[in-house]
């Protein structure tokens, strides 16, 4: 049984209706007012902001590299400053209010041990911009080791989150080269 805002619709398995998959890759972001659009994305340090307007039935996700900041190039949307300005402008020009703005955090984990600490940034980062721009937070799932696989229904608000393990590839045996025949032709020099 599927519901349709108040009315509940009896479909036929192989006749289920198809939500369109939209991906979201790294440095870019998405925006849409259609209720059959989810928007999908992986995540391992990056973050992605899944941010809509409940009333105008609007919403948008990004999905940004590093945080950035006024001495570094932010007109790049790898860089979270400019990647999330540009999703509240998508979100505008489809009719969402900034006051009526609200959104959900996801990614930020720290996936490979003994490097610098991205995903903290990242997650410090969109905390903090939410924050400043008065967006409330509804709700966050930051940090921790593991990738995640997101998808966000952007007129709904609805959010999937999937932690993916990450197998590690089995060591590598590594063998010496076996040694030559020795045919009795060796020269050797001193």
């Amino acid at each position: 049984m599927t519901i349709i805002g108040n009315t509940a619709l009896k479909v036929a398995p192989d006749e289920a209706p198809r939500d369109k998959r939209v991906n979201v890759f790294q440095g870019s972001f998405e925006v849409s007012n259609d209720p059959s659009v989810f928007f999908a994305t992986i995540l391992g340090s990056c973050v992605a902001v899944c941010m809509r307007d409940p009333v105008a039935g609007v919403g948008g996700m990004n999905h940004f590299l590093v945080p950035g900041d006024q001495r570094e190039d932010t007109a790049n949307l790898s860089y979270g400053v400019h990647s999330m300005e540009l999703l509240i402008n998508g979100l505008l020009k489809k009719g969402a209010r900034r006051h009526r703005l609200e959104a959900k955090l996801f990614g930020g984990a720290k996936v490979i041990a003994g490097v610098i600490d991205v995903g903290n940034s990242n997650s410090k980062f969109a905390r903090e911009f939410l924050k400043k721009e008065n967006i409330p937070c509804l709700g966050e799932s930051l940090g921790g080791n593991s990738a995640r696989r997101v998808h966000f229904w952007p007129v709904s608000g609805r959010v999937r989150q999937l932690f993916v393990t990450i197998d590690a590839a089995p060591p590598v045996k590594t063998t010496a080269p076996p040694k030559p025949a020795d045919d009795g032709n060796d020269i050797e020099f001193f």
